[in-house]
């Protein structure tokens, strides 16, 4: 990774963080919001709303914001159906029985302009509840649907999820956990490990930051990441001026972000989901989708 890129990761290893610290593990008596269930309604309905019209309007305005294409010519396109994006759970870190090794947090659909560009659009519940769903951010590239295929042919049958403290993309069954992408692999090795190795891992590096730990009651919500350290934390969290919106943004409660960013929804009406999707990547979206070298390894 560039300089510029190794600050962006960080940033976003600071704010994923609050998947862990912002909010106690659930109790017997107290559990979180229950995740969208994930059924063809769901699927249709995140489809319908990425889209509707103001959202292929906003995303016209993001294809064009770096004048690669024009607003008016940018047509873009939702190409295919949306897919889960799951990420490492709380719950399993702290080795609670019965966890899963991830959680479901948003469902993502990929949009195509005139000109090649693609960009993920993250769609959470909407505050209604039911079958209203809504589009919170707007991403560059297709991570989400690129590495939901990869996984499926890694790993058939396989839970693909993302473990955001060091950026790093897996697969999962009931045994095995397998890597994705080259964060993944540096983590636990070109072929992967056992599902129990895996949970050990994470237990030691984020046990300690989960909540009521000294480290979250500190409020150092983050710096996992190779590299974390202060000064690359606070220059992370700055990675410069955000440009002027081309209009009024069509995504709920949503401002404007940096080329390398989105358009990022901030309301908080937009529902949990939302929230955790924010928290996934910083309030401003801090996400750089290439990497210096060239994009994640070649599929096979």
């Amino acid at each position: 990774m560039t300089a510029t890129t190794r600050r962006l990761a960080v940033a976003t290893a600071l704010t994923a963080t609050a998947l862990f610290t912002a909010a106690p593990l659930a109790t017997a008596d107290e559990g979180p919001a229950a995740p969208p269930k994930l059924t063809a309604a769901t699927l249709e309905a995140a489809h319908e709303a990425a889209t509707e019209a103001a959202t292929l309007d906003t995303l016209s305005r993001f294809f064009a914001r770096e004048g690669a294409v024009s607003r008016a010519k940018a047509a873009p396109r939702i190409t295919a159906r949306a897919v889960p994006v799951r990420t490492l759970s709380a719950a399993f870190v702290a080795g609670k029985p019965g966890a899963a090794p991830s959680t479901l947090d948003y469902l993502a659909s990929t949009a195509v302009s005139s000109d090649g560009q693609k960009a993920s659009l993250w769609t959470v519940p909407g505050a209604g509840g039911g079958d209203d769903w809504q589009v919170v951010n707007i991403a560059t590239g297709d991570d989400e649907a690129r590495y939901t295929a990869r996984g499926a042919r890694a790993l058939p049958g396989g839970t693909v999820f993302r473990e955001p403290q060091i950026d790093a993309w897996y697969v999962h069954d009931a045994s095995r956990v397998l890597p994705l992408d080259e964060d993944a692999t540096a983590a636990v090795g070109t072929k992967g490990t056992t599902l129990n190795a895996y949970r050990a891992r994470v237990q030691a590096a984020y046990g300690d930051k989960l909540p009521g730990s000294g480290y979250a009651k500190s409020g150092k919500a983050g710096g996992y990441g190779p590299g974390a350290t202060g000064t690359d934390a606070a220059a992370g969290t700055a990675p410069g001026p955000a440009p002027e919106a081309a209009g009024g943004p069509a995504l709920a409660g949503a401002a404007s972000g940096s080329p390398d960013t989105a358009l990022t929804a901030v309301s908080t009406v937009a529902g949990a989901g939302a929230l955790l999707a924010l928290a996934l990547c910083g309030a401003a979206a801090l996400r750089r989708r290439g990497r210096t070298g060239g994009t994640p390894a070649a599929d096979a």
